[in-house]
Order: structure tokens, then C-alpha cells, then sequence
């Protein structure tokens, strides 16, 4: 093994740049990073600035203009919100398969702007939770 001491600093800083390199590209092309990525090019910029602050973006349904916020996860994540911005009802239905969180919530975000009806006929109800919205803002 070459010791990365023995090495002189032009070899070093070539070493040291493929090894940020390599960090960068299997970083940024986990699965969940992905599925992030594709999430915020389907965003508008609105959602997305608002995804980016807050781990949550509102969709509004395309059956009966109601606006739901969709937070980060993969289950009981839908929130159907009122004008003032509080959660109503909690609605959960994912796709099918192990899917990382980007995917869930734009196939969610798809399916209530597209067929709402349809999705929420699928989704299982519950009451909204009662804490904080500062729970959602957890760095990724």
C-alpha cells in the first residue's frame, strides 16, 4: 500500500480530489437522493421552495380544488388542510413496491392533481395529528 505521505502534494491533491469525487457521485446517486432529485423537478417553484423549507408542499386536488400538504415519508403523510393551514383529515395511501420517500410523493402529488377522487376512494382516513408543524422540519 502507498502511503499517502510519501506522496507529493500535486499526487495528494489529485488523490484527495477523486476521493471527494467518488464521496459525491455515490451521494448524490443513492436511491433516496434520486427520488429527492426527480420529486423536485416535478415541483413547481412554489412547492419546491416551499418542500425545501418546510419538508411538506401543498397540492390542491383536482376533483374539488381542496388542498392537501404532502410531508416527507412514505405513509400517513397527506393532510388534507384548511384555508388557515391546519390539518383536517389525514389521508394515507402509497403506491405499490418498497419505494424511497421522493418516489411516494410524487406518485401522491400525481394522483391528487390528476384523479382525486380515485386516490382518496383508495386512501384510509385518519384524524390529523395534534402536534406541531416544527415535527416535519427535520434536515434530510
Amino acid at each position: 500500500m502507498i502511503s499517502v505521505f510519501r506522496l507529493g502534494a500535486p499526487a495528494r491533491a489529485r488523490l484527495h480530489a477523486l476521493r471527494e469525487l467518488y464521496r459525491r457521485f455515490f451521494g448524490e446517486n443513492t436511491p433516496d437522493a434520486r427520488g429527492r432529485r426527480l420529486l423536485s423537478e416535478w415541483l413547481s417553484p412554489a412547492q419546491r421552495a416551499q418542500f425545501e423549507q418546510y419538508r411538506y408542499f401543498d397540492v390542491v386536488g383536482s376533483d374539488t380544488g381542496k388542498r392537501y400538504r404532502i410531508h416527507y415519508g412514505t405513509a400517513a403523510n397527506v393532510h388534507e388542510v384548511n384555508d388557515a393551514g391546519i390539518a383536517t383529515m389525514g389521508w394515507c395511501f402509497v403506491p405499490s413496491g418498497f419505494l424511497v420517500p421522493g418516489d411516494v410523493m410524487l406518485a401522491q402529488k400525481i394522483a391528487l392533481e390528476t384523479d382525486e377522487r380515485a386516490a382518496l376512494a383508495l386512501a384510509n382516513r385518519f384524524p390529523p395529528a395534534t402536534h406541531s408543524e416544527h415535527f416535519y422540519r427535520r434536515p434530510f
